[in-house]
């Protein structure tokens, strides 16, 4: 963490969804999940200057998203309207992370915002209360304020802290969106997955999971299932959320480094360590 009274930079990690099964329809039309959130060490960085006339600017725009709109703006909004504050902020991004790539960007970056400007703005406000603000702004967001590797229920808000092993990942972005509501509204989408408890997943480990989406996102992208089977000659590959990011894991970061040299020739590729401690809390000190 680089700071002063008035400055403040900070990561916004990537997440990968080792497992995901979904286990039911709710009448309100979201699905119920069991899934294990796992912080990668890829990151955004946010950098925050104090403002003393209450204004909310994000300086470095993003490509097709309305200042307002950007959970970077709505995320020190309601954190300021919540608080109370009168204090404001300017605020930049170095963008890493691919937007709708499925490894939680848009929801990382609300993350730090809302920890970034309550140290910022010392309003000392706890994990739990920043977690249910972030809740309001999306699902993902509450896991990376808690900032470590969980077992995840609900919507995928229902955390519980867990450890996980922790190898370098090849991580690839075919270049492609995914929509996420078509996979989640198509029709063959495999919705009754049997629950399981979190210590069955644990104990079950990599062998036993999978990603319930990524049977329907490889029909309707044949991009990602091309990605998704070059990547297993090399690995056990996988789905990351709905995509369009897939990972597979390897034991040594030379081993992920000349797998993902390969990949680059044909997409975009990046090698990751698994972590359980997001690099948010360790520059935050928390």
């Amino acid at each position: 963490m680089s700071a002063t009274p008035h400055t403040l930079t900070l990561p916004a990690p990537a997440k990968l969804n080792r497992m995901l099964h979904i286990v039911g329809r709710r009448p309100d039309g979201y699905h119920e999940l069991q899934t294990l959130f796992q912080i990668i060490d890829l990151c955004d960085y946010l950098s925050f200057t104090l403002r003393q006339d209450g204004v909310i600017e994000l300086i470095t725009p993003m490509d097709g998203v309305m200042h307002d709109d950007n959970l970077i703006v709505r995320a020190a909004k309601r954190l300021q309207q919540a608080s109370g504050t009168r204090l404001g902020a300017s605020i930049t991004i170095e963008k890493h992370l691919p937007m709708g790539g499925g490894l939680g960007g848009g929801s990382s970056n609300a993350a730090t915002v809302l920890k970034g400007l309550n140290q910022l703005w010392q309003l000392g406000l706890s994990d739990a209360t920043l977690a249910e603000l972030g809740l309001t702004l999306g699902a993902d967001v509450p896991v990376f304020v808690l900032g470590t590797s969980a077992w995840a229920e609900g919507i995928g808000e229902k955390l519980t802290p867990v450890t996980l092993d922790t190898p370098w990942f090849v991580v690839i972005h075919p270049g492609i969106s995914v929509s996420t509501p078509a996979i989640f509204q198509d029709s063959e989408l495999t919705r009754d997955s049997l629950p399981i408890t979190m210590a069955r997943a644990l104990q079950g480990g990599v062998a036993e999971w999978r990603n319930d989406c990524e049977a329907t996102v490889k029909k309707r992208y044949p991009h990602i299932a091309e990605a998704l089977d070059w990547l297993a000659q090399h690995a056990p590959s996988r789905l990351t959320g709905t995509g369009a990011c897939l990972f597979a894991a390897f034991d040594s970061q030379e081993a992920a480094q000349a797998v993902a040299k390969r990949a680059n020739q044909h997409w975009q590729a990046w090698v990751a360590r698994g972590l359980n401690t997001s690099p948010l809390q360790d520059a935050l000190g928390c």
